[in-house]
């Protein structure tokens, strides 16, 4: 009911109001489809895990909570206790999450170091990702999580 309404004062986007099924299905076959995809938490919380896999792990989407006055980064995939302490995780998540953290306050406070800084993070995680001896297991690698986070601080350029 909420987006039907404010989607009444932007009448140049179109609107789609899909099933949450059909949506999962859309995502697979066209992708490209969507910009921005609303829904419940629990519905939200589905096309969210199933869209991660589909760029190829739970672990490489970031995730923020965000108002016009508050924002909350969290790692798309949770908190993943049955391998907690094990070196095991992979923390692109939670990175990718803080950057965007960073790109919505560069917006609402008008900080453009803010987005730089944003920008600089994706660009680092983007070329650790690049070779295959730096990704962490899950994407076929052999890195720990804070082998990954290091060669991700270590490629940021100032």
């Amino acid at each position: 009911e909420a987006v039907r309404t404010v989607a009444k004062e932007f009448p140049e986007v179109q609107l789609d109001d899909l099933l949450v099924d059909a949506s999962t299905a859309h995502l697979v076959r066209n992708p490209e489809r969507f910009d921005v995809l609303v829904a419940t938490n629990f519905y939200g919380d589905i096309i969210s895990d199933l869209a991660s896999e589909l760029s190829g792990s739970l672990g490489l989407a970031g995730s923020i909570m965000a108002s016009d006055t508050h924002c909350c980064a969290q790692a798309q995939h949770g908190s993943a206790p049955d391998i907690q302490n094990q070196d095991k995780a992979n923390p692109v998540s939670m990175i990718l999450s803080a950057a965007m953290m960073l790109a919505w306050y560069a917006e609402k406070h008008n900080q453009p170091k803010f987005l730089k800084a944003a920008d600089e993070i994706s660009r680092a995680v983007d070329e650790v990702l690049e070779n295959p001896a730096t990704r962490t297991p899950d994407l076929g690698g052999t890195c720990g999580t804070k082998a990954f986070a290091e060669k991700v601080a270590a490629a940021i350029r100032s």
